[in-house]
């Protein structure tokens, strides 16, 4: 009599099978609406066989795993696509990405748009074949001499560096993939899939490695849903911060210095009110603000431990026979300020805060425009105190984010609690007692937060303030970070009131993070409208007819002396363009002046929104603006 397991679904039932079953059979009716399951919490094949008692559960396209396989098993699908139409191609890898895929092909022509029309016919047309996906386990050194002999060297170099002695393969009809999978049982269960666009990647990621062609697509389960992310992406590109920016006139980018942003005179405006923005706060919260040099001796970095754990992201120079670092960061500067006399407990907190210029490399694959630079400043502060100030420290940080982020229309927060990376340095003991702080300090806070285990900084851990933006995208804007370790490495004592020397705790926090890259996030946020207060041009003044020009321009004067950035349009235009423009423009005030308005004394606004309050005295009118120019 055949040996018989028991497997337990979803849900608390229970079947008995003949060892050896598949996936499929243990699932029954409920494999027809799975594409993969799990079996004792691990992601598999329906036609994986089951030897022993299990757990299984399906995993549908409704589920976020089971629509990762469907995008993973449309990656595959692509590459056979591919390799139908373009024999030469060659195959590297093709990952699952957040909202889609990409596979990576070294095809030195290139592909362009007519090519991935070609290419997604041909993938319904694999669809329609409805072909099975069949899973095999060779050795190491099978797996390399089967794709040596297919001319994927590629994936041969992949392979050697693999430990596992036997690898997974992954065929449907002549197409054979490696992969650890799990996939679809058949092509058939693809197909509502959509192509989006080509771009360059450096095979893994290096410079030195060949160019490869990264074609990017998504896929979904329903049609509906394909239809709902497009217009998503749509939105998303009429949002972009680079095609804004440049429209608005904001800010540029030129070859001489790469992924370093030119701010325009407009881009100017806006920095320069969102640093004072954050000046206000520091007032607010006795704060002291200093500058720091950019260039510092490398053995600053070596005791810092960034020499150890970021030279990589760092640029170097020598200045007579010296070696010399650009710093990618603030805090050992403030590190040395704070050596600089013998501190008390009276003295702390300590707050010190920095606007300097940090220079961090990024390879050119991975900057985007303003959310990703070499060159930026940070709302950047180290907070020095003792560790019973630590609670109310980091809650009055909480404090200043959570009222920043309101500030500029972020409703929805995420909140994350980051745990000791792998990569780290301090001890046990003390890691221990840093994530607690933070941990009681959230708890008493009532955020709802979660953890991130693993993904803390290599000096502690630290609190991560995610918003979302208009679109519902995730950003990372503010961290709180705790740091037991470079006060020791730079010997940072007070005398407590017992008279005896003690260790500081270093708080490191940002509120908005990188300046250029908020201004990018909120471009995108807002749709480049940016509020009253933020604007560059808060009011257009447009005229009806030359005979207005004039009083516009003593109005402009008035309400100039009243400190709002006002620019009148006295262009000899139709009255309609010059409010087109100014809409475009983004402006959220335009004061249309015609023979009535000058006759009376009066402008009449329209807000960017289409409403018109009605015409107004000037000066009631420059109070109104400036009543509602707060953040």
């Amino acid at each position: 009599m055949a040996r018989e397991i028991t497997v337990t679904l979803e849900g608390g039932g229970t079947r008995r099978l003949a060892a050896g079953a598949t996936v499929a059979d243990a699932l029954g009716e409920a494999a027809r609406e799975a594409v993969a399951a799990r079996v004792d919490g691990r992601a598999v094949d329906l036609s994986r066989r089951l030897e022993a008692d299990c757990h299984v559960a399906p995993l549908t396209p409704e589920n976020p795993e089971g629509l990762e396989v469907i995008r993973h098993s449309t990656a595959h699908l692509l590459a056979q696509a591919v390799k139908r139409l373009y024999p030469d191609a060659q195959v590297t890898i093709g990952p699952v990405i957040e909202d889609g895929f990409y596979y990576d092909f070294k095809y030195d022509p290139g592909f362009g748009p007519e090519d991935l029309e070609r290419i997604s016919a041909e993938m319904a047309k694999i669809v329609r074949e409805d072909l099975p996906v069949e899973r095999q386990e060779l050795s190491k050194e099978e797996a390399i001499e089967l794709f040596s002999s297919l001319g994927e060297h590629f994936k041969v170099e992949i392979i050697r560096d693999l430990e596992d002695a036997r690898v997974s393969l992954y065929r449907q009809g002549e197409f054979i993939d490696l992969c650890r999978g799990p996939h679809v049982p058949s092509t058939g269960r693809l197909g509502v899939f959509k192509l989006t666009h080509v771009a360059g990647a450096y095979w893994r990621g290096n410079e030195r490695n060949p160019m490869l062609q990264r074609i990017y697509g998504t896929a979904f389960a329903r049609r509906e849903d394909l239809e709902e992310h497009l217009e998503r992406i749509e939105q998303a590109r009429q949002r972009d911060h680079r095609r804004l920016g440049k429209r608005l006139g904001l800010f540029s980018f030129h070859p001489e210095a790469p992924a370093t942003p030119f701010f325009l005179p407009d881009g100017a405006i806006v920095y320069n009110l969102l640093v004072e923005y954050i000046r206000g706060l520091y007032r607010r919260y006795g704060y002291q603000e200093v500058i720091t040099p950019q260039i510092l001796d490398v053995e600053l970095w070596r005791r810092s431990g960034h020499f150890d754990h970021y030279k990589d992201n760092m640029y170097f120079t020598e200045i007579e026979g010296r070696a010399f670092a650009v710093k990618p960061m603030n805090c050992p500067t403030h590190c040395l300020i704070y050596s600089e006399e013998i501190r008390s407990y009276r003295d702390l907190p300590l707050r010190l805060a920095d606007f300097g210029r940090l220079h961090r490399y990024e390879r050119s694959g991975v900057v985007h425009g303003l959310t990703r630079v070499r060159s930026f400043a940070q709302d950047d502060a180290h907070l020095f105190c003792t560790p019973d100030q630590i609670h109310d420290e980091v809650r009055t940080v909480i404090e200043m984010i959570t009222t920043t982020q309101r500030a500029f229309g972020f409703q929805e927060t995420r909140v994350y609690l980051s745990t000791r990376p792998e990569d780290s340095i301090g001890d046990d003991e003390t890691w221990e007692r840093a994530e607690n702080a933070l941990r009681e300090v959230l708890d008493g806070s009532g955020l709802s937060y979660e953890v991130s285990e693993g993904e803390g900084a290599f000096y502690g851990p630290k609190i991560d303030f995610c918003v979302l933006d208009a679109m519902k995208r995730e950003w990372q804007l503010s961290t709180v970070q705790l740091d037991f370790s470079m006060p020791e490495r730079f010997e940072l004592e007070y005398i407590d009131r017992d008279g005896k020397p003690k260790r500081p705790v270093m708080i490191h926090r940002a509120i908005l993070g990188s300046i250029e890259r908020f201004i990018g996030i909120l471009i995108e946020h807002t749709a480049g409208a940016l509020p009253l207060w933020l604007a560059p041009c808060q009011v257009k003044l447009v005229t009806v007819t030359d005979a207005q020009n004039e009083f516009a321009r003593s109005v402009a004067e008035r309400l100039a002396a009243r400190g709002i950035r006002v620019r009148a349009d006295l262009r000899n235009e139709k009255l309609g363009f010059k409010i087109r423009e100014a809409q475009q423009a983004k402006v959220p005030i335009i004061g249309v002046i015609g023979k009535r308005e000058v006759e009376e004394g009066t402008v009449a606004p329209r807000l960017r929104d289409g409403s018109q309050p009605g015409p107004m005295a000037v000066d009631a009118f420059a109070e109104w603006v400036s009543s509602e120019s707060t953040p």
